[in-house]
């Protein structure tokens, strides 16, 4: 099958064609990563490419409840922790660089920090806090241009940080509503400057971070990730959705990054992204292509049979099952994940779930 075969991607060449998505789960205590985790990511090493959660790349951009950043020494050295376990395990790891705008609340950041976005339009929508729980997200403060410069700066520092840190490369994420999706999107996106107003315009600032990532640690170690159609965090698909992403697939197929990852998340009740949307962007694109979206073994297989140049995703499955690969490999029964313990903080639904092996002991 060609899911068990490699794949060169940039300048490290991957085991096999399973990557581990994207996952909050909320473990860094006071943001910064721990031995928790690196014990987390070490027992998942057997895809082929491990993408982390979303990473701050400033303090304004740690919206959620423990979520780790990588703008600090501190943080540095925490994920040297998690990369070197994933490396004496013959992994892979890319690091997901997520800001998360105008989503999030004051009482998540550290003092000093502030919600920001592309536009003073406030989300609909909660935030959980751990002080008060839920509470409404505020009016994020519109971003200046020197904010604009300042944001994309500590992109590219947090991407430095990630090399620095032993990571294979990065992921910026320009889905699910955050802070590079605000601006895409014309919902959250009302400015009047060169970073609003026309298609070309709102993908500015998409474009310009993965410029100036790719200039700092080489485009082969720069990805990015896009929801087209996504109706997550009070963003919509809009008009002209199609155009807008077969625009950015090209400048970023000039600037000649790693891949771009499409997130479908229709098996979770959002629009389908049409085929054509996503054959599209992988024409347009010229390269690699992460495939994502409520796959099992036999519909990520029928992508990679269709698509030469590609991986597949697995979120949920994967966060249940350490050792996904193997048991995809021998057909065998998977661990039910539970919900309860996806975003707590301690070791329950997270480190504890079986392998096939103590399964069977």
């Amino acid at each position: 099958m060609k899911l068990f075969s490699e794949l060169k991607l940039g300048n490290i060449t991957l085991k096999n064609r399973v990557v581990m998505a994207p996952m909050t789960r909320s473990r860094a205590i006071g943001n910064i990563p721990n031995a928790l985790m690196a014990e987390y990511y070490a027992q998942r090493a057997e895809g082929g490419l491990l993408i982390t959660e979303g990473i701050s790349p400033s303090p304004n951009g740690l919206g959620y409840a423990r979520i780790p950043g990588l703008f600090s020494k501190e943080q540095v050295e925490g994920w040297k922790l998690v990369t070197d376990a994933v490396h004496k395990n013959n992994g892979r790891i890319y690091a997901q660089l997520m800001h998360t705008g105008r989503i999030g609340h004051p009482n998540n950041l550290p003092e000093g920090a502030e919600i920001v976005g592309p536009s003073a339009i406030v989300a609909k929508g909660q935030m959980w806090t751990d002080e008060e729980g839920m509470l409404d997200h505020p009016t994020p403060k519109e971003m200046t241009a020197a904010d604009i410069e300042h944001t994309q700066n500590e992109y590219v520092q947090a991407a430095k940080n990630a090399v620095e840190a032993g990571f294979d490369g990065i992921e910026l994420h320009g889905a699910n509503g955050y802070l590079i999706d605000q601006f895409i999107n014309p919902g959250s996106n009302q400015r009047s400057d060169e970073y609003g107003g026309s298609m070309e315009n709102r993908a500015r600032f998409a474009i310009e971070v993965a410029q100036k990532t790719a200039d700092a640690i080489g485009a082969d170690k720069t990805a990015i990730r896009f929801s087209p159609y996504g109706a997550f965090n009070d963003l919509f698909p809009f008009e002209g959705t199609d155009e807008a992403y077969e625009y950015l697939a090209k400048e970023l197929g000039k600037i000649g990054i790693a891949y771009i990852h499409i997130v479908d998340h229709s098996s979770q009740g959002a629009p389908e992204v049409p085929k054509a949307t996503k054959d599209v962007i992988r024409d347009t694109f010229g390269g690699t292509i992460i495939y994502s979206g409520g796959l099992d073994k036999e519909s990520a297989e029928a992508i990679l049979q269709e698509n030469e140049n590609a991986l597949t995703a697995f979120g949920r499955p994967y966060l249940a099952n350490p050792d996904l690969v193997t048991r995809m490999q021998k057909d065998a029964p998977l661990n039910e994940m539970d919900p309860s313990t996806l975003y707590t903080a301690d070791e329950k639904g997270y480190t504890d779930y079986p392998t096939l092996d103590e399964v069977s002991a």
